[in-house]
């Protein structure tokens, strides 16, 4: 697929990861919807790249019915589907905010099923393509994480499922996995008090962050061969083979930190979601 003149449609798109592929997709001659939360910022970014702007919840399936229809009436159609929008929270699960867990599995794989619900319609008529953003949490569940890795878990597992159904229809589903991206949402969780300490203490590479312009390039090339699987960094694609493994190696880095980690989150009230889009995302 050539995106010069497509219409792509990407959710959380005020900042982030879903900013950066809007920025470098119009470099490319796309055209862009841009729907999310925040509207000033996300005003600035459809000014960016020439595209236009839709405000609206994914969890709130009237406001994706009339952005995805208006979007498909303004643009002619829609191409590409860009599922991205997703909020992060602090926490271990004995003494999380529920509100803030719950919110997470809202957000992260229930806006993602109302988000492809919408678009199918309009992907089936341009026979176009799908991208389900996951995450490096879907296969490496770490401690404090528990919300955010069943979400993604969720989205990978929905995006197979999705990727069997509509093949016939002509439509093609990837997911993107991405490790550590410096971006507000990721930056914000690092200044947390307990659990900032937990993942900058990440050994090797499984602490790094990767810069958010990595993830706008790799998507653009996973539109561009209607991927299956989009990797950020790319030993993310390899560490799948070796899934099974992972929750051994999380229980034994764990023993020496998480026990006191626990303790403070237990004791204080540091829970809950993190960065602008998590602000956002809580009204």
């Amino acid at each position: 697929m050539d995106v010069t003149g497509k219409v792509v449609l990407i959710t959380g798109a005020a900042r982030g990861i879903g900013a950066e592929v809007a920025r470098q997709l119009a470099a490319r001659g796309a055209r862009l919807a841009l729907v999310g939360l925040e509207k000033a910022q996300l005003e600035e970014v459809a000014r960016q790249t020439g595209g236009k702007a839709w405000e609206a919840d994914v969890t709130d399936w009237d406001a994706l019915e009339k952005a995805f229809q208006e979007a498909a009436e303004h643009f002619g159609g829609i191409d590409v589907v860009v599922a991205n929008a997703g909020i992060a929270a602090t926490g271990f699960v004995r003494s999380m905010d529920p509100k803030a867990f719950e919110r997470v599995i809202e957000v992260n794989l229930l806006g993602v099923w109302r988000t492809v619900r919408t678009a199918l319609p309009h992907l089936i008529r341009s026979r176009g393509y799908c991208l389900v953003v996951s995450s490096l949490a879907a296969i490496v569940h770490i401690p404090g994480n528990a919300a955010y890795s069943a979400a993604k878990a969720g989205c990978e597992a929905f995006a197979d499922s999705l990727r069997a159904e509509v093949k016939h229809l002509g439509v093609d589903v990837g997911t993107a996995y991405f490790s550590w991206i410096s971006t507000d949402m990721v930056n914000s969780a690092d200044q947390h008090p307990v659990f900032g300490k937990l993942r900058q203490g990440m050994p090797g590479v499984a602490g790094k962050k990767y810069p958010v312009r990595n993830v706008g390039r790799a998507v653009i090339r996973g539109i561009e061969k209607r991927a299956k699987a989009v990797h950020v960094p790319g030993w993310v694609g390899a560490l799948k083979y070796f899934r099974a493994f992972t929750p051994v190696v999380v229980d034994r880095q764990a023993v020496a930190e998480v026990a006191d980690a626990d303790r403070q989150m237990a004791a204080s009230d540091t829970s809950g979601l993190v960065g602008p889009g998590g602000q956002a995302a809580s009204r």
